[in-house]
C-alpha cells in the first residue's frame, strides 16, 4: 500500500494495476450523465489514478462488460479492464465494492455487488471471465460495504437469499434477521481460489461513507477505480 492522495482514502499497486476506494470526501454520481458528461468525482478518481474512467450502468444484475474510455455505457455490474490507461470505476452506497487483479498479467476487474446481484452470481461470473481472458493467480480488495449487524431485512428475503448464499446469513444487533453481502461476497471470491484482502467498515455505522441506509436520498457515493500500465508501468501519475 502507498499514500493514497485525494481523493482516495486507500489506494494500492499489484502487478501492472494501480486501484484505490474513495469516501464520502468525493461522490462518484449515481450513474453516467443523460448528456454523456462525467461527473466532477468520477474525473477526479480517475486523475488521481492516471487514466480516462469508464463506467457501468449499474442494474443489480450479474452482466460483465469490458471498460472502454470514451463509449457507450454498458449495462452491466462488472466493469473488466484489459487495456492500459483506462480507470474502470465501481459507484456504491451500501453494496459491496470489489477489485480483482491478476498480479502476473494486465487484467483487472471492479464489481458492483448489492444483494441482487450478489445472488445473481456476479463475483462468479467476474472471476470466469478474467479467466477465459487468461488470469491465472488473482487477488480481490472488498470495500466497505452494510454489515449484517445493520443490514435489517424481512424474514422471507433473508431466507431467500441464505438458500443461494448461506454465508450471507446474519442476525442485527437488534436480533432481527439481516445479510451481510461482505461476508457473502467473500465466502464466494474464497471459493474460487481468489486471495481476499477485506477492507472492512460499515456504511450504516461509519459516516465516512455514503450510505442510502442511513442518508436515504440525500446519499452521494463512493466506490473504487482500477487501472493498468503499459509493460507493467503504471498510467502516467
Amino acid at each position: 500500500m502507498t499514500a493514497a492522495p485525494a481523493p482516495l482514502w486507500f489506494r494500492a499497486d499489484v502487478g501492472h494495476a494501480r486501484f484505490g476506494f474513495t469516501d464520502a470526501r468525493t461522490d462518484l454520481g449515481r450513474g453516467p450523465a443523460a448528456d454523456g458528461s462525467v461527473v466532477a468525482g468520477v474525473e477526479a478518481l480517475a486523475a488521481a489514478l492516471g487514466g480516462r474512467p469508464a463506467l457501468m450502468r449499474q442494474v443489480h444484475g450479474a452482466e460483465v462488460a469490458v471498460a472502454e474510455a470514451g463509449a457507450p455505457t454498458p449495462q452491466a455490474d462488472a466493469l473488466i479492464v484489459d487495456r492500459p490507461g483506462v480507470v474502470a470505476v465501481v459507484r456504491v452506497a451500501d453494496c459491496t465494492p470489489v477489485v480483482v487483479v491478476d498480479p502476473d498479467r494486465p487484467l483487472a476487474a471492479v464489481v458492483h455487488a448489492g444483494r441482487v446481484g450478489m445472488a445473481a452470481g456476479v463475483v462468479a461470473a467476474t472471476v470466469d471471465e478474467l479467466r477465459r481472458r487468461g488470469a491465472e493467480r488473482l487477488e480481490a480488495w472488498v470495500g466497505p460495504r452494510a454489515c449484517g449487524q445493520c443490514y435489517e431485512v424481512p424474514e422471507q428475503m433473508a431466507d431467500a437469499v441464505a438458500a443461494v448464499e448461506p454465508a450471507a446469513r446474519a442476525t442485527t444487533r437488534r436480533g432481527t434477521p439481516g445479510l451481510d453481502i461482505g461476508a457473502a461476497v467473500i465466502a464466494q471470491l474464497q471459493r474460487a481460489d481468489v486471495v481476499v484482502h477485506d477492507l472492512g467498515g460499515c456504511t450504516i455505522e461509519d459516516d465516512t461513507f455514503w450510505s442510502h441506509r442511513r442518508q436515504g436520498d440525500a446519499a452521494g457515493r463512493f466506490g473504487a477505480g482500477v487501472v493498468l500500465g503499459e509493460g507493467g508501468d503504471h498510467a502516467a501519475s
